[in-house]
């Protein structure tokens, strides 16, 4: 069964000093950190250790796409860091997940290990642009279905998906939503937003929240409001 946290921030920084100042306003008893690219290109595994060593839970969020034996021992180098949680693109294909499952299962750390469906910027208009001629529904069923397939523990993807793909997958899947906007707003870089409080009606296993916690006045509040809104 999944345990705490409920709640990951994205730390979506370019800068290590910010991002580990900004990180000690923050309770790791009531959020976990989530690693991207941005980060993770600045600071690598070292960043990470730091979080853990304060206390944080890491989801390390590379979304690993390449041949299957690179995404292999990316999966086993990233869960020998000690991550709560990593990702890989389901995209990627029948071979590379099963590929990404052996590297995790050989590091014995035992992460969980979630596929990214389709990202919350995409549409229908964004598929069809890469030759994909159905929509983001059709899209996010058939990789969901592919990756509980191949004993991965959950997926990526918006709340708002979840009512048409949840019926179809196992009891215990993860479904791990970004694009969580205490109030939407239509006009940012995530076309598929959610509230906090539809994201937990709709079956969010895990919430990752960025800009409304990193660029609020007040963090520390932010969190605890949003936290307050999904209990």
């Amino acid at each position: 069964m999944l345990n705490n946290p409920k709640l990951f921030v994205a730390f979506d920084f370019n800068d290590l000093n910010n991002a580990k100042e900004f990180s000690k306003k923050l309770d790791p008893q009531q959020c976990g950190i989530k690693v991207g690219k941005e980060l993770f290109t600045c600071g690598g595994p070292a960043i990470v250790e730091w979080f853990q060593s304060k206390g944080f839970k890491i989801f390390l969020d590379l979304k690993f796409h390449d041949i299957p034996n690179t995404v292999k021992r990316a999966c086993h180098a990233a869960s020998k860091l000690g991550v709560w949680m990593l990702n890989v693109h389901a995209m990627g294909g029948n071979e590379m997940l099963i590929a990404a499952k052996e590297g995790v299962d050989q590091s014995n750390e035992n992460p969980y290990l979630i596929a990214v469906t389709i990202l919350t910027s995409m549409n229908d208009v964004n598929l069809n642009e890469i030759g994909i001629n159905h929509s983001v529904d059709e899209e996010i069923l058939k990789l969901a279905l592919n990756v509980a397939t191949h004993n991965l523990d959950g997926i990526v993807c918006s709340a708002g998906d979840l009512k048409n793909i949840k019926p179809y997958l196992p009891k215990d899947f993860i479904y791990v939503t970004p694009g969580i906007r205490p109030i939407v707003d239509l006009n940012n870089d995530q076309k598929r937003t959610i509230t906090p409080e539809d994201a937990v009606k709709e079956g969010s296993s895990i919430l990752v929240v960025g800009r409304p916690i990193t660029a609020s006045q007040n963090p520390a509040l932010a969190l605890e409001e949003i936290i307050n809104k999904i209990r």
